[in-house]
């Protein structure tokens, strides 16, 4: 047995008790059918995860403009709610509890993706160094335009009408993706928006997209049912701020006012070095007064570390997550994990996606 930890002591998060602290990260594997509707294996891929705490699953965009990757499921049609309320129906028959992560990419994408085969929508006009993955291969990110002032509206409707929809799906709650380089963090900082309107410039304007989408997403589905997603000092898909500490601890100021149900926070690069940058987390977890979920390289001896010393509510795991379906138990009996298999990550069917063995199957077979 695993040494003591309050890894799995139940959590009231709003209205819902998690019976333990572990989160699934959201995943991005890229196997939405026609329509980008859900694959029906989503439904035992995240029925087969559902003893986590919580389940948030992979980043699902708000309109055909928000896509950035192929294959990436939406929840801005009836077919693809009707997708999702399978998976909802499943992880619920389970026991367990999922959010969806709603996101909008904003630069990150390719103009295939696109409607009419239009440029990508960003803060400022500037390409992003890196590639995304379009036709079954990584590309180059095609070239962005600004969006236009009048255009914004339309954007926070779409956050707003993506909320709506995962209510109509079943989902428990909804988490706005404010991380990673994708439109709402490319506003928020200053290395990708050099606006000169109410939406650039000072912390403020700034900070105003993400803060307006949390507003309007927790009007619609319930403060305490939205949690948000932030990455303050990641250098995920070219974002940088000259100044991240208090351009966040002015965000979770007010995300704190209006009372989201969490954040979910990654420290350092994501994916990567947990201190690639110097940045005081605890800061933002002292603001902050709902629940503050931890990700980035954890594992079951830094989860419990940063547990016992209340730095954290919460902890995400993500790879972990993919190859094994019953990380609680593993953690739990201090069991060795399956490794993933990278080659399957993006794309492709149930190998890699809904085979990975449980201990019990494991045991059986010695």
């Amino acid at each position: 047995m695993s040494p003591p930890t309050k890894l799995f002591e139940p959590f009231k998060l709003g209205p819902i008790t998690l019976p333990n602290r572990v989160v699934m990260a959201p995943l991005t594997r890229n196997r939405a059918v026609t329509g980008m509707v859900p694959n029906p294996l989503a439904i035992d891929y995240y029925g087969q995860r559902a003893s986590a705490g919580l389940l948030i699953t992979e980043a699902s965009q708000v309109s055909q403009q928000g896509q950035g990757y192929q294959d990436t499921p939406g929840i801005y049609s009836k077919e693809q709610v009707a997708g999702w309320r399978k998976v909802t129906d499943r992880v619920h028959e389970q026991g367990g509890r999922i959010f969806i992560q709603i996101w909008h990419v904003g630069r990150v994408s390719h103009t295939s993706l696109q409607p009419n085969h239009g440029a990508p929508v960003a803060p400022s006009a500037i390409r992003a160094k890196g590639k995304t993955f379009v036709n079954n291969t990584f590309t180059e990110i095609s070239e962005p335009r600004a969006l236009a002032l009048d255009e914004i509206p339309g954007i926070i409707e779409s956050f707003r009408r993506g909320a709506a929809n995962a209510l109509e799906a079943g989902f428990d709650g909804v988490e706005i993706h404010g991380a990673n380089g994708y439109l709402l963090d490319q506003f928020a900082k200053d290395g990708t928006n050099k606006r000169t309107d109410a939406y650039g410039g000072s912390i403020e304007n700034r900070a105003k997209l993400m803060l307006e989408i949390s507003r309007v997403v927790a009007a619609e589905a319930g403060a305490d049912r939205t949690g948000i997603r932030i990455s303050p000092v990641t250098p995920a898909n070219d974002v940088s701020d000259s100044n991240p500490q208090p351009l966040f601890d002015y965000i979770v100021d007010h995300l704190n006012a209006l009372k989201l149900v969490y954040i979910h926070v990654i420290e350092g690069a994501t994916g990567g070095p947990r201190d690639n940058a110097p940045f005081d987390y605890a800061s933002l977890r002292k603001r902050f007064k709902q629940a503050y979920v931890a990700n980035n390289g954890y594992d079951f001896d830094l989860a419990t570390k940063v547990l016992a010393a209340n730095a954290a509510d919460l902890i995400a795991f993500g790879k972990p997550f993919i190859a094994n379906p019953d990380l609680v138990e593993r953690l739990k009996k201090g069991a060795p994990l399956n490794a993933p298999d990278k080659a399957t990550f993006y794309g492709g069917g149930a190998k890699g996606y809904t085979d990975y063995p449980v201990l019990e199957t494991v045991e059986a077979a010695q």
